[in-house]
């Protein structure tokens, strides 16, 4: 099962900015993350096409399961 944590943000156009990080560290720990959060927000490094990240929106785990089908 493969997992990714996804940081989503607001921009300065107020839409949502999703970076995704692969293979995070589980159990992940919260406080960190909105740390690193908090630090991405106030470096001020990261731009979209709706301008610089202003904002930390929200963090999530996703797990996805890929189960391949043979072919003849």
């Amino acid at each position: 099962m493969a997992q990714v944590l996804e940081m989503k943000f607001l921009n300065e156009d107020n839409k949502t900015v999703t970076l995704t990080i692969e293979h995070p560290i589980v159990p992940v720990d919260e406080k960190k993350v909105d740390k690193v959060m908090e630090t991405i927000v106030a470096a001020n490094i990261f731009q979209s096409t709706g301008g610089m990240i202003v904002a930390s929106k929200s963090a999530r785990i996703v797990e996805r399961t890929v189960t391949d089908i043979p072919l003849a």
